[in-house]
């Protein structure tokens, strides 16, 4: 693996010859004085609302942040590092001080992808980088491949989800600092994880976000996303901030690919979409490994997508796939508000739609929005679409953040695991899920004053009408809300611990054995319904390499075993011509041309 640094267009730069470019974009301000350290420096406007001052002999860390004319002090939109805090000085760090080690690294196959979803600050009881290392022989073991990881940019306070970053190239201080996050992928690598992050490139979060008052112009003056201004993609200088993002995580972090929150929020008039020239540029420029891209999208969109002759993806790897957990978790709690009325009426036609053509929606009428939604998907390869019966959003918005096991019940969850698992689409566990947690994952922040009350009160409103609320929404800013969304690693050592996991590796293994080499030559979707009824679910799929068929049954009233090609690969909880309650039976037919 190539080990090199990213160059960005913001911030401050080390030069080869030991001093610091730092830059910055603010057409809002006449003057700006760099505080460096205890000394004060003025910098030179250049051109289209740039501003300029290159230092000498700058030592590796030390703090600096912008003055304005009025003596406000903000850190550098662009930091590498803060601190402390996201409204305290930013740092001048070096991307060389860490030492990469195992640079005979060259990434996995994407068709052998088991994501394990992750939230730094809850994974482990210490909630940072180091910590979490420790855990990365136990996913190794388990049988996972990936590690994708919640956004990590600097955001307000000391606790949240990520997804309220304003510093976008700053992994946030209360993790670690950057040679920690490094750490981090260069231990996962030692243990034969890839690792991708979780990016956020559609708005920026409450707190500590100066752009406002350094460039006006960075946000849309007419549009906005449900979480705030939208970002004008068609500016310059916005443009060069946001698609170096990614470019740089990627680089200088040896990530193996990253998540794109919510791209239906990032709305761009330019003659080229911004999503394009991110993936186009990545795909370039980093070669010397496979880089995996997914998308978070409610459109139900396949344009990003495509594959060449070859079967690669020139631009983005996959799709969250979001109609795979509503219409699970109608079929398995039969919950029917808010979005999961477009999946109240036969989710089991639903599921098994989804599992042999990729979506559900694929231009039908919405119930919820009264829109069509979606593209025909069943062109796509199987491995577009990344399927999971809960996540970090699926769990976290509930009032309760109650986890399916807790819902549906964990003989059902069982079933459900082990058709995620054993499908050709590629499957996400979301951390706690392999052995059986049922700590709940709640909305969490650490905003203050004014902030923290409206945060408060329209996690209150949001509910209204929700099944599993009451009035007793637990406060996103109290820290008893955060410490009870960690993760207990007591578990894994009860004995019902140690069955989820023994289930999960065995499930596992059968996958890497099984299923992954089905993919390597999927082509499109070839799948077939085989029976659909109350609970219960038949599908097949066929590949150059063989026949795959599952049938499950969640429901009370036994069902007859379709007729399925091939030897039983799993059965649980035993193999039987009749599909009682709880149960699920996976056959493949092995063979050229099966």
């Amino acid at each position: 693996m190539e080990f090199r640094s990213f160059e960005k267009s913001w911030g401050a730069e080390m030069r080869a010859d030991g001093s610091v470019l730092f830059r910055l974009w603010a057409p809002g301000q006449q003057q700006i004085t760099l505080q460096l350290a205890e000394a004060e420096h003025a910098m030179t406007a250049t051109s289209d609302g740039w501003f300029e001052r290159q230092i000498r002999d700058v030592p590796h860390g030390t703090p600096y942040q912008y003055l304005l004319a009025d003596g406000t002090a903000v850190p550098d939109p662009a930091s590498r590092a803060q601190q402390s805090e996201v409204n305290g000085p930013s740092l001048v760090f070096d991307p060389h001080h860490y030492a990469w080690q195992h640079t005979d690294w060259r990434g996995r196959a994407w068709q052998e992808t088991v994501v394990y979803e992750l939230h730094i600050g809850t994974f482990t009881p210490e909630g940072t980088f180091q910590a979490a290392i420790a855990k990365l022989p136990f996913l190794s073991s388990l049988g996972i491949t990936m590690i994708e990881v919640l956004p990590v940019a600097q955001f307000g306070g000391d606790r949240g989800w990520g997804y309220d970053g304003v510093l976008l190239y700053a992994p946030h201080s209360a993790y670690g600092s950057p040679d920690d996050f490094k750490a981090f992928v260069n231990a996962a690598h030692a243990h034969g994880l890839s690792v991708v992050l979780d990016i956020v490139l559609n708005h920026f979060g409450p707190e500590g976000n100066y752009l406002p008052l350094l460039a006006p112009d960075f946000f849309h003056k007419d549009r906005m996303t449900p979480w705030g201004a939208g970002i004008a993609y068609d500016v310059d200088a916005a443009r060069r901030y946001i698609v170096e993002v990614p470019l740089y995580w990627l680089q200088e972090y040896h990530l193996d690919g990253l998540r794109f929150d919510a791209i239906d929020q990032i709305e761009d008039t330019s003659s080229k979409h911004a999503l394009i020239e991110i993936a186009e540029r990545i795909r370039r420029d980093i070669t010397d490994r496979p880089i995996h891209l997914t998308t978070e999208d409610s459109r139900n969109v396949t344009f990003l997508h495509p594959r060449d002759k070859q079967g690669n993806a020139p631009l983005f790897t996959g799709e969250w796939n979001d109609d795979f957990h509503n219409a699970i978790h109608v079929f398995a709690t039969g919950e029917t508000h808010a979005y999961y009325q477009d999946f109240a009426e036969v989710p089991e036609k639903l599921i098994a739609r989804i599992l042999t053509e990729g979506f559900a929606y694929q231009g039908e009428i919405s119930p919820q929005s009264g829109q069509r939604r979606g593209v025909p998907s069943a062109a796509q390869p199987p491995e577009a679409f990344v399927d999971f019966i809960q996540n970090h959003d699926q769990v976290g918005n509930r009032a309760q953040g109650e986890r399916l096991i807790s819902l549906a019940g964990a003989d059902s969850t069982k079933v459900l695991l082990a058709m995620l698992l054993l499908s050709p689409h590629i499957p996400l566990l979301f951390m706690g899920e392999e052995f059986g947690e049922t700590n709940p994952f709640l909305f969490f922040t650490d905003f203050h004053g004014d902030l923290a009350k409206a945060v408060r009160e329209g996690r209150a409103r949001e509910f209204t009408g929700h099944a599993g609320h009451d009035d007793s929404v637990p406060d996103p800013n109290a820290e008893e809300t955060f410490s009870r969304s960690k993760l207990d690693w007591s578990k894994p050592d009860s004995e019902e611990g140690k069955n989820w996991l023994a289930l999960t590796q065995q499930l596992l293994q059968l996958r890497q054995r099984y299923i992954v080499p089905l993919l390597a030559t999927a082509g499109r979707h070839n799948g077939q319904v085989l029976k659909t009824g109350k609970g219960f679910i038949a599908v097949s799929w066929h590949f150059p390499q063989g026949e795959l068929s599952l049938a499950l049954n969640i429901n009370k009233q036994a069902q007859p075993l379709p007729t399925l090609a091939g030897e039983t690969i799993f059965a649980w909880p035993q193999e039987s011509d009749v599909l009682q309650q709880h149960t699920i039976v996976v056959r493949l037919k092995q063979g050229e041309n099966a």
